[in-house]
């Protein structure tokens, strides 16, 4: 049974016997002295994270950071945010790789190292600060990792910043200077942790960067009057990039932008030691813009009034086997549910919670419809056998709004009550339609979308649950609808 873009494994998980996260930290990973696998440069370093299945012990790949080129002292800017349970052994390892092609298999990259250790051992270290020698290697020094872990706030906001420089000092020889910034928030043992770069601009004094929207916890974590360190660099090629200047600022002090333009002067400390008085600055950053924006989340919009528009398809397609056979997949037990309805069961009683009239388009693809026999990849289920009668008063217009128009051979009212209703409808469907085929999903992705996209005021949340047994047999024009739509 397959859920279509159901991502997530829901047999795993069950509601009563879970445990309930203490809390949500995120990783900040930074190495140094990794070991150079490119012959004419650095290595272009990535960190891999792996998590381990507390029954089957298995390591499974977690998520991964960005790329560093050139570099073999990379402070990573993606973090990894994981659930803690402190009364859990959470193992983690992490690898580094050198990424020598646009490949996701990581096999095909040079191994740099790993390090091992619990989630545990990281909040608890020093400063929840962890550092460990990498290892792997036979004969080799790796390296050494710092991981940083740091408890997640329930700040939602997050904001659009630019900036520009002006009179930036010059650093290439031939040209003027490839600018970028760089952004830090600080830690309470006044050190600080990477949370953004912005793109680099070419050759010039007077960069103008891009916007770019970041969460105001990534920022700050929701401290508003935390200092927040900004280093603006001239970039090389061969990675080491020069040292411009620097300033510190907060989220609140950049807060106060959106009514005005806020410049802060860029310090070289190094610099003015040396020139001391004569000591001006090494150009100015000026905030152009920040945008602050609340990110909304599922409770807020259902809390709002958006209800949730749920329609189900199911596969008729002979793959499934006669249901007249307990080997089949649409085989009805008299002792026990078949693997369609545990799936039609298991989501649909969740989701009818959110849904104020409990009325539920079911249908059905890759079945041969009476009278006639003709195939449909499109078709209401009812109560009573498909293709027996017209709509009916208000589900009239309804489903012709829908897109159910009756040009496949089924006029019925595609609508069910609750899910029972549906699970009805299934039932009934199967004792009047013959199994057969293709499995073809877009029609019933192109009815569902044509009527989402008719929503125009967000009152609605579109949900189409396919439950298939086997392979899309139109997989190019699946993948254009769901683009496409």
């Amino acid at each position: 049974m397959s859920s279509f873009m159901n991502m997530a494994c829901i047999g795993d998980f069950d509601p009563f016997t879970a445990a309930i996260p203490a809390t949500r930290v995120e990783l900040t990973v930074s190495c140094r002295n990794l070991l150079d696998r490119d012959t004419f440069s650095k290595s272009d370093p990535i960190c891999v994270l792996y998590t381990q299945g507390i029954a089957n012990r298995e390591w499974r790949e977690f998520s991964r950071t960005e790329m560093i080129n050139n570099t073999l002292n990379p402070d990573f800017v993606r973090k990894f945010i994981l659930d803690y349970f402190f009364e859990e052994r959470q193992n983690l390892r992490f690898d580094l790789y050198d990424l020598d092609s646009k490949s996701d298999n990581l096999s095909k990259h040079d191994f740099l190292g790993q390090a091992f250790c619990t989630l545990g051992e990281v909040v608890g270290s020093m400063g929840s600060c962890m550092e460990k020698p990498l290892i792997g290697i036979p004969g080799k020094k790796c390296g050494t990792i710092k991981v940083r872990a740091e408890e997640l706030s329930n700040c939602r906001e997050s904001v659009m910043l630019q900036f520009c420089g002006n009179k930036l000092d010059k650093k290439d020889f031939f040209g003027k200077s490839d600018p970028f910034l760089v952004f830090y928030r600080s830690n309470e043992d006044g050190s600080f942790t990477i949370c953004h770069k912005t793109e680099v601009v070419k050759n010039t004094l007077d960069p103008v960067w891009q916007a770019f929207k970041i969460p105001v916890k990534a920022l700050c974590n929701g401290d508003y009057d935390r200092s927040i360190k900004v280093e603006v660099y001239d970039w090389d090629r061969d990675g080491g990039h020069d040292f411009i200047g620097e300033f510190n600022t907060s989220y609140r002090e950049m807060s106060r932008g959106q009514s005005q333009f806020h410049s802060y002067e860029v310090v070289n400390p190094k610099k003015k030691g040396k020139k001391k008085k004569k000591y001006l600055n090494s150009g100015t950053v000026t905030l152009l813009s920040c945008l602050v924006d609340m990110e909304l989340t599922f409770l807020d919009y259902i809390k709002g009034g958006t209800q949730i528009s749920f329609t189900v398809a199911i596969d008729f397609t002979a793959s499934n086997g006669n249901p007249s056979q307990p080997t089949s997949l649409h085989y009805m037990s008299p002792y026990q549910l078949n693997a369609y309805a545990m799936a039609l069961r298991a989501v649909g009683e969740i989701i009818q919670d959110y849904d104020s009239d409990k009325m539920f388009p079911a249908l059905g693809f890759g079945a041969k419809l009476p009278p006639d026999g003709r195939v449909s990849h499109e078709f209401a289920l009812s109560p009573d056998h498909p293709g027996s009668g017209p709509l009916e008063g208000e589900f009239r217009g309804q489903a012709h709004s829908y897109g159910w128009n009756g040009k496949n051979g089924n006029p019925q009212n595609p609508y069910c009550s609750g899910i029972e209703g549906v699970m009805e409808a299934y039932y009934q469907s199967l004792k009047s339609v013959r199994l057969y085929g293709p499995t073809h999903f877009s029609p019933v992705i192109n009815h569902v979308a044509r009527y989402a996209q008719s929503v125009k005021d967000g009152s609605q949340y579109f949900i189409l649950l396919i439950i298939s047994d086997g392979v899309i047999t139109d997989m190019a024009q699946t993948k254009e609808s769901i683009v496409n739509k």
